[in-house]
């Protein structure tokens, strides 16, 4: 019973960024002379009450959730690898590029891991220049991830136009995989098989970090590097290990992508899952069932958003703003809840 009004704080402490954004948001719609009643009763409809838009919600879910895992192990380790929108790129490229060849000489029960495995090969390898960089100098990782992130999403779009291009299309895009040889269906849905590998992924990887001694390890060196290497942990193996599983976890996020929904990669193409996502895994505290529920309210948001906007006349941008307005709103509850415990150092 003692533990319920803290449950309770850490709730709100939870919602009150994403309700102050949607309730900020409401204010800029009607500055704009638009029904934020209407905007957002549509955003419902379409994005959570229609069967469609449910599938398709719970089909955007499934590489943000594979991308949220992988940021909670880096998270938990104390780094931040911003550098997930490359490594989901160029994974997804690598990808697009093997999957119909693969599908053409193996059976699709072998063919799909060998695919998803390489992109989670791909991804890791990518991440390994600044996890050295961070182990052997300790540069800045934000500054070495977010400059690997444009090499990626740089290499991944001439691999496209270039050695991957498929010569029968007319703008520049990878070889298509058929339908038939992409992840399975669910219960006769639109939703693919790439979810359930999502959560389990997530889960997987909350069991790992909560239950587990390398979990413990790992948020050791996020919470003090110095008592890490102190206690004789091997913050060197840990830093490439942490980087490496992040990264590989946003690369099965392109993967799944590439494998359930799309099948092929065009040139310029850049969904940017990945800051997007930040947010959401910072809200839920780095739980991975609080990450799951956010999660899915974005992807509603994001479904339900696109036609809510059209019917607007809005830009789709508005959804990014609503993205910032959760960031500024998390600082801030941050920050207030920090203050007490301020007072009582002082």
């Amino acid at each position: 019973m003692t533990d319920i009004p803290q449950i309770v704080g850490r709730l709100l402490q939870a919602l009150l960024p994403l309700l102050l954004a949607l309730a900020c948001g409401a204010l800029l719609l009607l500055l704009l002379e638009r029904d934020p009643v209407s905007f957002y009763a549509t955003i419902i409809e379409r994005g959570l009450l229609s069967r469609l838009g449910l599938q398709e919600s719970l089909t955007r879910s499934a590489p943000l959730l594979l991308l949220a895992a992988g940021l909670i192990v880096a998270f938990r380790a104390g780094l931040w690898n911003l550098g997930v929108d490359g490594q989901f790129l160029l994974a997804a490229v690598i990808t697009a590029a093997l999957a119909p060849g693969l599908a053409a000489t193996l059976p699709p029960w072998l063919a799909l891991p060998l695919a998803m495995l390489a992109a989670f090969a791909v991804a890791a390898l990518w991440a390994a220049l600044p996890a050295f960089l961070k182990a052997r100098y300790g540069v800045n990782e934000i500054i070495t991830t977010l400059m690997m992130t444009f090499l990626g999403i740089s290499l991944a779009n001439l691999l496209i136009k270039l050695p991957f291009n498929d010569p029968a299309t007319t703008s520049p895009q990878t070889l298509t995989l058929a339908t038939a040889d992409r992840l399975p269906r669910l219960l006769g849905s639109t939703v693919h098989l790439g979810l359930v590998i999502a959560l389990l992924a997530l889960l997987l990887v909350h069991w790992a970090m909560t239950r587990t001694a390398l979990g413990l390890r790992l948020r050791i060196l996020g919470a003090n590097p110095l008592t890490a290497r102190h206690v004789g942990l091997p913050v060197t193996g840990l830093t490439f290990l942490a980087f490496g599983l992040s990264a590989g976890l946003a690369g099965l996020a392109g993967a799944v992508e590439i494998l359930g929904v799309w099948g092929t990669v065009r040139a310029d193409w850049n969904p940017a899952y990945g800051m997007l996502v930040i947010p959401l895994v910072f809200l839920a505290r780095f739980h991975g069932g609080a990450v799951i529920f956010f999660v899915f309210v974005f992807a509603v948001l994001s479904i339900g958003g696109e036609t809510a906007a059209r019917r607007a006349d809005l830009p789709n941008y508005f959804l990014l703003v609503l993205v910032a307005l959760i960031l500024v709103f998390l600082a801030l509850t941050e920050w207030l809840s920090a203050r007490p415990l301020m007072r009582k150092r002082g």
